[in-house]
């Protein structure tokens, strides 16, 4: 709803009511110039008493974006700010127009799909790519197996770490039986952070440091957690306490390593200017695979041999 400043809000209640005018969220006060001075809620206006001019009621700190916003950017200022709308200005703070809460549910759900399409390592090629699950095969490979490959190089990659320590693996085969657990709950915690970082990295004012320690933190906590929880099994079935501390080390480190990587990577993505969901899925998945079994066969020589 367009409003002029010196326009009082008894002026402007009895328009509404003249014209059965509902469909609005939010008043919009300009000048002669259409320079958006302030804007209003619909209780802030009723709250006004019939001869206060608009131009003084106005909160003049409200949100506001230019016409080249990101869409998902604008949604995200809107949420942050407690916004049912948001005000369009060009550079000289003409007001351009209004993004309504209609459009900005449609932005934030079409967002939040294709995030869910890329954390599963499927690119956004078109339109279509929304339905990936009704596609036609060939084009549901084209949107997943790019990433997919990425991964296959990454799964050699993993392959070679693992045969560099096959004198190990044949002289104690009970290492062996180790890696798939510690491989799973690095890349179960580093997918959990990803799928909070992908969203909140578009949503969240605060800085990388923090943002990174508090991670550090729970990956700590989560390790020593699970940690304290597989030392005692480990010890009782292979009566080796060598053998449980390198697992229980590793599963801690391993932890950190994932929770922080599922940060740092789309965040490093995001400063790049890619989409920080390009950061999970295959790519993700497969870097933490190759370091958490570093991190494992490093305490294991460590300790164990």
């Amino acid at each position: 709803m367009l409003a002029d400043s010196g326009e009082t809000a008894g002026e402007l209640r009895a328009r509404l009511q003249r014209r059965h005018d509902t469909h609005w969220n939010l008043v919009c006060v300009v000048d002669a110039d259409r320079r958006l001075l302030g804007t209003l809620g619909a209780a802030e206006l009723l709250a006004l008493g019939d001869a206060r001019p608009l131009g003084e009621a106005a909160r003049r700190d409200g949100p506001r974006v230019l016409p080249g916003t990101d869409q998902e950017r604008m949604a995200s200022v809107a949420l942050h700010h407690g916004a049912t709308a948001m005000p369009v200005v060009d550079e000289g703070g003409r007001l351009v127009g209004v993004v309504g809460p209609d459009t900005l549910m449609r932005i934030l759900r079409r967002e939040h799909v294709e995030d869910l399409h890329r954390l599963a390592g499927i690119s956004r090629e078109s339109l279509q790519a929304r339905e990936a699950l009704e596609e036609p095969p060939m084009r549901r490979v084209r949107h997943r197996l790019p990433w997919l490959i990425v991964g296959l190089a990454g799964s050699m990659l993993a392959t070679f770490v693992v045969a560099r320590f096959e004198t190990a693996l044949s002289a104690k085969p009970a290492l062996a039986f180790f890696i798939p657990g510690l491989v799973y709950l690095a890349d179960a915690i580093g997918t959990q952070t990803e799928a909070v970082a992908v969203r909140g990295l578009s949503l969240s004012h605060a800085g990388l440091g923090r943002l990174l320690g508090g991670e550090l933190r729970t990956g700590l906590l989560i390790g020593l957690v699970l940690a304290l929880l597989a030392f005692p099994m480990v010890w009782l079935v292979f009566g080796e306490m060598r053998l449980a501390a390198a697992v229980t080390l590793a599963l801690t480190g391993a932890s950190m390593v994932a929770s922080s990587l599922g940060l740092l990577l789309p965040w490093a993505l995001q400063r790049f200017g890619v989409d920080p969901a390009y950061g999970s899925g295959p790519l993700a998945t497969i870097v933490q695979d190759v370091l958490s079994l570093l991190i494992y066969f490093g305490f294991v020589s460590a300790i164990v041999l």
